[in-house]
């Protein structure tokens, strides 16, 4: 019996312990979805900090380049207008001969040509009284030479011919002076101002008599007029206008024709008296014959009367009618001799005043003459001084220059180019990508190395080409110009390596990663800063960056050096 109940108590147990085992199996292979997922996730990443630095920042343009002398230029021999023609070269120099300002590069017929420092070719003779660029050039030189020109303000005076004409002394030429044709144009401009002088005394004198002449022509004229006025009073007979003389004429006309009137009317009454008397008589019969002969001889005499007085006034009329018209006719005889008088007074007068027009227009012209030959005059004889002839000089931008080439030929004409010159100062041509193109600016600084040859100088940037593939480089590169500091050593010729400073901070400056920067959502800058495991963002203004570090400013105390920022993030 006991042995059976431990057989039951080790089979339950037998049976509790399968049911554990299948029960733990089935635990162990099923699992919940959180479980899924934590076990598939990532594992945690942590973040990579780096340290906050103080140091200094630069960046590099490193290019290569080749050093050669300046590049070569021509020397050309201008024609002189006063020498008349082109001369012959006598001498030429050799080729790498070095010259300095001041210096005969070369001669021509017998006279030097100096070479000068300028930017302007001689292009024209300079003489006494002209101004401009050139001029003040060849003052500029002659006051580095030593020799004082006076103000140097671009104007050829004397005091530029003095100094001209002791520099060309100094160095062994004779200066060159007023050539034959300029005194024989100065000898005709004292001649032509002479004649000028003289014409325009003539002409002033003849102005002085046409003046006189009008005068005289206006008393004559108004003496004529008055003369003319009294003869015409005195045929007139009196003194009195011709309008009161024709109301005289014009009265005693009526007046004649009055009388004549009073004379025709008494004698018709006269016969009409005795007309009445004889009929009386004539019908009286106690008349006698006598009576009525009488009577009849009054009336015929009465008659007689009337007719004659009738002759008489028509007589008078007729005498007062041929005296008034005689009166208006003297009347206008004598208007027209006073008008001719006066016309003749102004035609004259007027003609006098032509005379005195062309008298003072002839005294104008012949005083601009007499001033512009003056002045002509004067400028040729200021021309007269010490002179630099176009073919005597040369200027040249920059100065000491080495012959590069002759090109022309003892005995030649010297006209154009005669030979080709180089500066001494070395140039180093180069190139630049084009993302660093933009970076090189002229005037910046330049190191000039190459270890292999222990070659060390220093340049400045000169040329930096405005496009890509210009100056014999590809399209994918800008020329670059690099002008050579001074240095004892020849370089011409050699490949240097050219290292250009483009920017570089001012001294140590705070400085993290590139990558430690991000851009907050309203876009200003920040790093994230770790502060014993706590992580914070500080706003930072960034500054230089270069070599993968940047520059940046944040708050007082909230950035320094030592601390870590967050550059990324790595898995553990």
């Amino acid at each position: 019996m006991a042995m059976k109940r431990a057989n039951v108590l080790w089979t339950t147990l037998g049976l509790v312990g399968g049911m554990a085992f299948g029960a733990w199996y089935a635990g162990a292979r099923i699992q919940s979805p959180a479980e899924v997922a934590a076990r598939t996730a990532p594992p945690k990443a942590s973040p990579i900090l780096v340290p906050v630095e103080s140091r200094a920042l630069s960046s590099d343009v490193v290019t290569r380049g080749t050093v050669r002398f300046g590049l070569p230029q021509p020397i050309s021999i201008a024609p002189s207008a006063v020498k008349g023609g082109i001369g012959l070269i006598a001498t030429l120099p050799r080729p790498n001969t070095t010259f300095q300002e001041g210096e005969v590069i070369l001669s021509v017929s017998g006279r030097p040509v100096f070479v000068l420092r300028g930017a302007l070719p001689a292009h024209r003779d300079m003489s006494p009284g002209i101004s401009g660029g050139d001029v003040r050039q060849l003052e500029e030189s002659l006051a580095r030479l030593g020799f004082d020109p006076g103000p140097v303000d671009g104007i050829y005076d004397q005091k530029t011919a003095a100094a001209v004409e002791r520099w060309y002394r100094k160095s062994g030429w004779d200066p060159f002076g007023p050539s034959r044709e300029q005194r024989a144009a100065v000898l005709a401009l004292e001649r032509d101002w002479s004649d000028a002088v003289r014409a325009r005394l003539a002409a002033e004198a003849a102005r002085e008599t046409a003046v006189r002449a009008v005068a005289a022509a206006r008393a004559l004229a108004d003496q004529n007029t008055r003369q003319a006025a009294l003869d015409s009073v005195a045929r007139l007979g009196d003194r009195n206008r011709p309008v009161d003389r024709r109301a005289g004429q014009s009265l005693a006309l009526e007046a004649e024709r009055a009388r004549a009137a009073h004379s025709s009317t008494a004698a018709a009454a006269d016969v009409a008296a005795q007309i009445a008397d004889r009929a009386i008589i004539v019908l009286d019969p106690r008349q006698t014959e006598t009576a009525r002969a009488t009577a009849e001889a009054k009336l015929k005499v009465a008659r007689a009367a009337q007719h004659k007085a009738k002759l008489e006034a028509d007589l008078a009329v007729q005498t007062a009618m041929r005296e008034a018209a005689l009166t208006e006719e003297r009347i206008r005889i004598a208007e027209a001799t006073v008008n001719a008088a006066r016309l003749e007074g102004e035609r004259s007068t007027h003609a006098a005043l032509e005379q005195q027009k062309l008298a003072e227009f002839d005294l104008k012209v012949t005083s601009e003459r007499a001033e512009r030959l003056e002045r002509e005059l004067a400028a040729a004889s200021e021309r007269l001084g010490v002179q630099v002839p176009a073919d005597e000089i040369v200027f040249i931008p920059s100065l000491p220059v080495r012959v590069h080439e002759v090109t022309a030929q003892v005995a030649a004409n010297a006209s154009g180019t005669v030979m080709t010159v180089t500066d001494n100062q070395l140039s180093v041509d180069s190139q630049l990508p084009i993302g660093a193109a933009p970076l090189v600016k002229p005037g910046m600084k330049v190191a000039i190395d190459e270890q292999t040859l222990g070659i060390k100088a220093t340049g400045i940037v000169e040329t930096v080409a405005n496009s890509p593939g210009t100056r014999g480089v590809d399209g994918y590169h800008f020329y670059l110009g690099v002008r050579v500091d001074d240095t004892p050593v020849n370089l011409a010729g050699f490949s240097v390596r050219l290292t250009i400073p483009i920017e570089t901070s001012n001294g140590v400056v705070t400085a993290v990663p590139t990558s430690a920067v991000s851009l907050a959502v309203d876009g200003t800058s920040r790093v994230l800063v770790d502060r014993s495991g706590v992580q914070e963002y500080v706003t930072v203004q960034p500054g230089l960056s270069t070599g993968g570090y940047v520059e940046v400013t944040a708050p007082d105390g909230q950035l320094v050096p030592g601390q870590r920022v967050v550059v990324g993030y790595k898995a553990e």
